[in-house]
């Protein structure tokens, strides 16, 4: 039978410990349920005694998660205190989750000189507080913290202390990487050792990825016997983040025969890993394993024609698996090999040696050497080609802008940004529109969108997603290109645009540009 891999998530606890990672309540909540609908086995809320926000979310969890096992996580009782009397024991249980996870120190060091006690002591603790939490009737989970580096400068004394848990009743032993840097040979033949010294007991293992290595830590350790993973959506955590659960669920159940989660529920897992990354207020990393925009995006004109063939001669797996998709970046190194499988994601149909593409060639080319990039600008490459080839329908025509910027006060606390734009509409009509903004930018955009809302109302669904500026070549000074790159989005989809210009508002203005053009040409259609 096919071993199976329980997950443990802690997004919304270590993850939540990440730079810049910000979750609200309601964020939390729909987390839970992109989890469940995952097919994780337990998550992991928090802290109930030291974060109030946590032992909400354990109360609202539970009319939100249908398979997935919430569980509370806290530390031992303290030294001077009974399990009884004990603050944060007592938080535990009135969290009311059937599953605790307590964690203790299982290295010397930790015990003797951070926690101030004895090493007899610290194991005495580790027993009574997992009995105390047994006996009114919790399943125990105990995290081994230190475990690798306990292990590694004492390793009787780290293996005393899960002895001590395990004989207390704790149904899972969590052996923790604290500090990420262990390697991978080194958790191997630690979990090994566990194995053979606790036998029968269920061994868990907690990662983190301060050398790299939090995935391959993690799957080092199943291959010794672990069958309990912690880790978190996108690797998010403290310091460099936790094991990344998205990457280390398709290797298990995709490269080493695991059963994790069902097929169905495993092609979840693109879409909310980048759901997760937008509720934690943190951009999508486009070249994260398996999730990521560009893990299966080819640019090679070579690799783009091979794929195009046999699709796993340069996939290591089914994008579709994992809910991604095979992407082909075009740029000039890229070839016609490339540009025709791109063309063909537009449902553009292009032939390998005809003026049109000759024509789009050179153009990306010209357009590359200004600055531009459509490596991330989906919606102008398509409205590139679209143009190159006559199946292109005019929405408007540019007929020239002016932005002015004003700073009425003298400590400079507040700018007025207005926007003058001419824009003429298919019928001729010539609209001349005024509009203010919080900056010059948003300026243009609520002028683009007071001179077309009338005649196009869809445009009113997009709103803007993201907004990123790089300067191209910064020895140029202020005199440098700058290239602007617009995420915009409906209900129904997201799409990119660019913009290149010496002026940052003209370059602004032309990614907004294609951003509108690109929705009415989704909404109406590409030809007159």
């Amino acid at each position: 039978m096919t071993t199976r891999i329980e997950i443990y998530d802690v997004t919304l606890r270590d993850g939540a410990q990440g730079p810049g990672v910000k979750f609200s309540a309601e964020d939390q909540i729909r987390v839970v349920q992109e989890l469940d609908a995952l097919g994780v086995d337990f998550i992991e809320g928090g802290q109930p005694a030291s974060n109030p926000k946590a032992a909400d979310l354990f109360r609202r969890a539970k009319d939100h998660s249908s398979r997935a096992k919430m569980a509370a996580f806290g530390s031992t009782r303290h030294p001077k205190s009974t399990p009884e009397e004990d603050a944060n024991l007592k938080a535990l249980l009135m969290a009311e989750t059937d599953i605790v996870t307590i964690f203790a120190k299982s290295s010397p060091l930790h015990a003797k000189e951070i926690l101030g006690v004895s090493l007899d002591e610290n194991l005495q603790i580790i027993e009574d507080s997992v009995q105390f939490l047994r006996e009114q009737g919790r399943r125990v989970f105990f995290d081994a913290e230190h475990f690798f580096d306990g292990f590694h400068s004492d390793e009787e004394y780290a293996l005393s202390a899960l002895e001590r848990a395990h004989g207390a009743g704790a149904e899972v032993l969590i052996l923790c990487d604290t500090n990420g840097g262990r390697l991978p040979w080194e958790v191997g033949k630690a979990t090994q050792r566990v194995r053979e010294r606790l036998a029968g007991a269920k061994i868990g293992i907690h990662t983190h990825n301060d050398s790299g290595c939090g995935a391959a830590n993690t799957l080092a350790a199943v291959r010794e016997g672990a069958v309990h993973i912690q880790g978190t959506i996108n690797g998010y955590g403290e310091r460099t983040g936790n094991a990344n659960l998205c990457t280390i669920i398709p290797n298990l159940q995709l490269k080493m025969g695991y059963h994790v989660v069902p097929e169905e529920q495993l092609a979840r897992l693109t879409p909310m890993s980048h759901l997760v990354a937008e509720l934690a207020n943190m951009a999508p990393r486009d070249a994260d394993p398996f999730v990521g925009r560009d893990a299966f995006t080819h640019k090679g004109g070579m690799h783009a024609d091979a794929v195009k063939k046999v699709k796993h001669s340069y996939e290591h797996v089914d994008p579709v698996l994992v809910g991604n998709t095979t992407h082909v970046s075009v740029s000039e190194m890229a070839g016609r090999s490339s540009l025709l499988a791109k063309a063909r994601e537009f449902h553009i149909e292009l032939k390998r040696d005809t003026p049109e593409t000759r024509r789009i060639l050179e153009r990306i080319k010209d357009l590359e050497n200004e600055g531009y990039e459509f490596e991330g600008a989906d919606a102008s490459l398509e409205l590139l080609m679209r143009k190159a080839i006559g199946r292109y329908r005019t929405f408007f025509l540019h007929r020239g802008f002016r932005v002015s910027v004003e700073q009425p006060d003298a400590e400079g606390r507040h700018t007025l940004s207005e926007a003058t734009l001419k824009l003429e509409l298919p019928n001729g009509l010539l609209m001349h529109t005024v509009s203010e903004g919080d900056g010059p930018v948003d300026a243009l955009n609520n002028a683009l969108r007071k001179a077309l809302d009338a005649t196009y109302p869809e445009l009113s669904e997009i709103h803007l997603e993201d907004y990123k500026v790089r300067i191209i070549d910064g020895r140029a000074g202020t005199r440098a290109k700058t290239r602007v790159l617009i995420e915009s989005g409906d209900a129904a989809a997201s799409w990119s645009t660019v913009g290149v210009s010496e002026n940052i508002i003209s370059a602004s203005y032309w990614a907004l540009v294609d951003s509108i053009e690109y929705k009415l040409l989704q909404s109406r259609g590409h030809d007159e």
